[in-house]
């Protein structure tokens, strides 16, 4: 029997998912996939208790596939179809929504969707959470049966949760070399209740038997596009001598389990705090693994498996910053080493226009601006102000009673108004907060501190008494643009 988890009322899974974002490889290629006959190749899965099928909307004709297995292969199987909806940064609309539902539903053949995993391109655009608010409509309409996200560092599904978005589950990088799930997130997780869904977990086929004792491959002309993104990760990491490492102390735990080196990757992901399942990528029609991915399930990573994991691992530099921070902030660790084959563009968060005096302003759109006579920002040269900015976007609240998660959307504010004038965070050389209780100086200090911890601008915090009970920080800064920072 394969383990199962309810990750919502309603919405059980398999605790290995299969993942089909190979299909997306192989059509990337320029190789013809048969969707009839990858439909079929899914039954082994299924019929071995592998019921849960991981897709998105840009995962090629992974959708139809699954929509084919569910018409013509199995109308009567009981599988579960997560996919994701990835929309390009900037504004979203009712309509936009409602298109990405009716796409994803015909395609699989459905009125419902059972998961619908949401990717936010960035941050510093609020928009984001109005894409959320329209899919928890969706939810309420019963379009779709729970919401998810994918790459959500750690502040900002607890921004999401603390604004009452009800997210189940955060797909995110997660391996014996990308450790990054194990600090915040997945102990925020555990604590919440909500599902992580680790990918990646055998590096795209880097940590197997394949590879270990093998010379250094060309990283220029690697088989799948999964190995040109985990190279990164080896690189990033370290390189290949303490790769190596890594890999000999798999095997030695493999050898000792007799499994192989991609079950042990799995189940060490599988017993950290917080993660609900792992996906395992599946070529359909090439071959299925199923037995021995089952086998992940029939032993225990003892005491001493996990310590000779740990001593391998410390000879690893730690993959930098959280979860998700790979497609949103240098290096990025990417197929191609950047966006490109990501995002056409990135809109200004919020609206620019010239002011007088040769000043640019930016402007965010909250009813206090046009009443009050002010700009969320101003630039002038190469100097930039940001008002006295608090947890609000449009008529809401953002992060509810939750200090931190105020605070943390409120520096996505900053950052948003930044680089509406041409600049970024690390532009910032002094911040000012303002507390409406002192007790919760400590929670926004930390807040700050993850946000600022590399840049450290000089910085003020009081308690002082702010408008409107609900706010609980409020936060203004200066910058000063660096040479080769972009103009307004």
């Amino acid at each position: 029997m394969i383990p199962r988890i309810a990750l919502a009322p309603g919405l059980e899974i398999s605790r290995v998912l299969t993942g089909l974002w190979q299909v997306a490889d192989m059509e990337r290629d320029g190789r013809t996939v048969d969707l009839h006959a990858a439909a079929r190749a899914m039954a082994p899965y299924a019929e071995a208790g592998f019921s849960t099928f991981d897709m998105a909307d840009h995962y090629g004709s992974a959708e139809l596939i699954a929509g084919i297995y569910r018409r013509d292969v199995a109308p009567n199987g009981d599988v579960q179809c997560l996919t994701k909806w990835v929309p390009e940064p900037g504004p979203v609309s009712e309509a936009d929504v409602s298109a990405a539902l009716d796409r994803a539903c015909a395609r699989l053949g459905t009125e419902r969707l059972d998961l619908l995993q949401f990717h936010a391109w960035t941050f510093a655009d609020p928009r984001w959470l109005d894409a959320l608010w329209l899919l928890e409509a969706a939810r309420d309409a019963g379009r779709i049966g729970a919401i998810g996200v994918t790459n959500f560092d750690t502040a900002h599904l607890r921004v999401a949760r603390a604004t009452g978005i009800r997210l189940v589950s955060n797909q995110v990088s997660g391996s014996l070399l990308d450790r990054r799930f194990t600090q915040r997130l997945g102990p925020y997780c555990a604590e919440q209740g909500v599902g992580l869904l680790c990918y990646g977990t055998v590096l795209g086929g880097f940590l197997t038997e394949r590879w270990l004792g093998a010379p250094e491959p060309d990283w220029q002309t690697l088989e799948t596009w999964s190995q040109m993104k985990y190279g990164r990760f080896i690189a990033v990491a370290g390189g290949w001598a303490p790769f190596q490492t890594l890999l000999r102390a798999v095997h030695r735990v493999a050898q000792k389990h007799g499994v192989s080196m991609a079950t042990i990757a799995s189940r060490w992901v599988l017993d950290q705090p917080g993660v609900a399942g792992v996906i395992v990528g599946a070529r359909l029609g090439k071959s299925t693994h199923v037995s021995e991915t089952a086998r992940v399930f029939q032993f225990t990573l003892d005491e001493d498996d996990h310590a000779q994991l740990a001593a391998a691992q410390e000879g690893l530099a730690p993959i930098p910053g959280d979860c998700g921070d790979e497609y949103r902030t240098p290096p990025f660790l990417t197929a191609s080493g950047d966006l490109s084959h990501h995002v056409s563009k990135f809109p200004a968060p919020y609206t620019t226009r010239a002011g007088s005096d040769g000043r640019t302003l930016a402007l965010s759109g909250t009813v206090w601006e046009p009443m009050a006579g002010y700009s969320r920002a101003v630039r002038k040269g190469k100097q930039i102000a940001v008002s006295g900015t608090t947890a609000t976007h449009g008529s809401r609240v953002i992060g509810g009673s939750d200090a931190a998660a105020q605070t943390h959307f409120v520096i996505d504010k900053l950052s948003g108004a930044l680089q509406s004038l041409g600049a970024r965070l690390e532009d910032v050389i002094r911040t000012r907060i303002f507390v409406s209780q002192v007790d919760h100086w400590e929670p926004v200090a930390r807040a700050h501190g993850e946000r600022f911890g590399h840049i450290l601008p000089a910085n003020t915090l009081v308690e002082a008494r702010l408008v409107g009970d609900e706010y609980l920080v409020e936060i203004e800064c200066d910058a000063v643009v660096s040479d080769g920072t972009g103009g307004a």
